[in-house]
């Protein structure tokens, strides 16, 4: 299973009970709702990665990660901010750097950041870019996911072939063609 489940609402969260996965990733939710989410989520036996910078009504920094850290216990976090990878490391979460290859600079700075933070796993953005995967997978120690714009069956083997760890994806279709 290389496909990492992105849900954006409870009804996505329904589509994978009694499925083999055991972790998904939690986009775009207000703040008030995480609660009862992360309850059901976590109540079904799954882990969960919440992705810090979609949550409506929370500013991003070490003080919403420690209460967020405190309060819900995620396995882990996605965010694209390098200072809130090391937070959560020392907090002991498992930490998704998200960065976006949208051209070489970019790529270069997102190398740099890191090698800076050393999270266990990156995101690259957009995931249908198999040269820059197999780039990153070249010049840093952390595994690879492909985010963004997955929603072929050919997108996930291109983004696999090409070394990524997992694909991240909202395309529930894709979710359950890849058990």
């Amino acid at each position: 299973m290389k496909i990492l489940p992105a849900i954006r609402s409870l009804k996505d969260f329904e589509k994978l009970i009694g499925s083999p996965y055991r972790s998904c990733v939690v986009l775009d939710i207000h703040i008030g709702h995480l609660d009862s989410h992360i309850r059901t989520i976590k109540s079904h036996g799954f882990e969960v990665y919440l992705h810090l910078d979609l949550i409506k009504g929370l500013a991003v920094d070490t003080a919403s990660l420690e209460y967020i850290h405190q309060k819900y216990k995620p396995t882990g976090i996605v965010t694209t901010r390098g200072r809130i990878v090391k937070k959560a490391r020392q907090l002991g979460m498992k930490t998704i750097l998200r960065v976006f290859a949208i051209d070489s600079s970019a790529i270069e700075k997102s190398i740099e950041l890191i090698d800076q933070c050393h999270p266990h796993l990156i995101e690259v953005l957009p995931g249908v870019v198999p040269k820059v995967i197999h780039l990153f997978k070249q010049e840093v120690a952390a595994d690879v996911i492909a985010g963004g714009l997955i929603e072929t069956q050919s997108e996930v083997d291109d983004a696999i072939m090409a070394g990524a760890s997992y694909v991240t994806t909202s395309k529930t279709s894709l979710w359950f063609d890849n058990i």
